[in-house]
């Protein structure tokens, strides 16, 4: 029987797995910048978690989460997001208690069972960031502004910021009624998920994909903020131009989790047709609150890296060039060869990228290897060098080629990079 990957994941092979190294690479560094620590949490938490983090009347809670029940008959879900696990570490391990503000990122695998396309799968990855412990609206732009400059560092084009505010529980409250009220006359023509959302949390009815041309005319909820939520979010769109972040106001942008206050964003780039949505987020200030913490307030973004390295792809922007080999030993005869061995480790630990061929070939086909790794040099040992203590150095590159002595290879080599 041949197995195959499940469906909706994927291998990352060599020669494309650099594309991700290098993304997540610039995803550490620019962390570093803006003073945000790793933080990684398990792939599976309780189920309650994410219905109470996430919502129950959301898409990922409904539809779309690998839940399961563990040998103690206790309910478990595969991470559909990041941000309710960072949230409940933050609880339980009261880095509320940090006199700073607490600023995490993460990277990682998450799950959803949803239909496989470009771009979205059910085990996909994300880099996450998030700020817990104050709600000035300065944060709301850093967070904004990281994911936004991330994007601009890899190479995409066309990257812009849509925002909104979702307001508080009383901006929120007035705009139900008048979103219902807008709603109501054209319920029977919604699609059957669009009708229960009604009834349950008509906000959510926005963010439907299957009715959204519907909705142009749809009141927004900017004309529902209170003065609090006005203020906050003409400071936060203040602190974007100034800190040169591109932004569009989209005023029927909710996203798709429950947690949501204030400040909700996208990401967007130049993509494929309608896929440009890379990521988003948001402020999430009763988040900690409802799983048991302080009344923290909190704030934070999800980037896809599949899509990511979708549009990278489409751009035409290479990022998976292997790192050359320094040398490529060749051994002939026992001796050498054994002599080969130790070298090969000597020079590993001295911090040079080495290697050796393992099958017993010709020294024709070891050579044509080193070339195939893309080697700086070729280091040849026979039995005659090895009784003089030398070895043959050729610099592929040029076809020159020096003897050196055994105990200085590795010195001839630092001293050529």
């Amino acid at each position: 029987m041949a197995f195959q990957k499940p469906k909706g994941t994927q291998d990352f092979l060599p020669g494309t797995v650099e594309i991700w190294q290098t993304v997540e690479q610039k995803a550490r560094e620019m962390c570093r910048r803006f003073n945000y620590k790793e933080i990684r949490t398990p792939i599976f938490e309780s189920t309650e978690l994410f219905e109470r983090g996430v919502g129950e009347t959301t898409d990922v809670v409904e539809k779309e989460m690998y839940t399961f029940s563990d040998k103690g008959n206790r309910s478990m879900t595969l991470r559909p997001e990041g941000t309710a696990g960072a949230v409940r570490s933050y609880v339980e391990n009261k880095l509320y208690g940090d006199p700073d503000v607490t600023k995490l990122y993460y990277i990682g695998p998450m799950f959803r069972y949803e239909r496989p396309q470009a771009g979205r799968y059910r085990q996909f990855h994300q880099f996450g960031v998030e700020a817990l412990g104050a709600v000035d609206p300065s944060l709301d732009a850093e967070i904004i502004s990281l994911g936004y400059h991330f994007m601009k560092e890899i190479g995409l084009s066309g990257v812009l910021v849509e925002i909104n505010s979702v307001g508080n529980a009383d901006s929120r409250a007035a705009y139900r009624q008048t979103l219902l009220d807008f709603l109501t006359p054209m319920k029977e023509t919604l699609c059957k998920d669009c009708q229960s959302r009604m009834e349950r949390n008509p906000l959510r009815v926005l963010d439907c994909k299957v009715d959204q041309e519907k909705f142009g005319d749809a009141p927004s909820i900017l004309d529902s903020l209170d003065e609090e939520c006005a203020t906050h979010f003409e400071k936060v769109k203040q602190l974007l131009s100034a800190m040169g972040v591109e932004y569009r106001i989209n005023h029927r942008l909710v996203r798709g989790l429950d947690y949501y206050t204030h400040t909700a964003f996208e990401y967007k780039a130049q993509g494929i047709g309608a896929i440009d949505t890379v990521g988003g987020g948001g402020r999430y200030n009763g988040l900690v609150a409802s799983i048991g913490g302080p009344d923290q307030p909190g704030i934070g973004f999800g980037l896809g890296m599949e899509r990511i390295a979708l549009l990278l792809e489409h751009q035409g922007i290479s990022c998976n060039e292997q790192a050359p080999l320094d040398v490529y030993l060749v051994g002939l005869g026992e001796q050498a060869e054994d002599e080969v061995a130790k070298l090969l480790n000597q020079l590993r630990v001295a911090g040079i990228a080495a290697e050796k061929d393992y099958q017993g070939r010709k020294m024709k086909a070891q050579m044509k290897s080193a070339e195939r790794m893309q080697a700086r040099f070729a280091a040849i040992l026979g039995e005659d060098e090895w009784s003089r203590g030398e070895i043959a150095l050729k610099q592929l590159s040029t076809g020159e080629q020096r003897m050196v002595k055994l105990d200085e290879l590795i010195q001839t080599i630092q001293q050529s990079s």
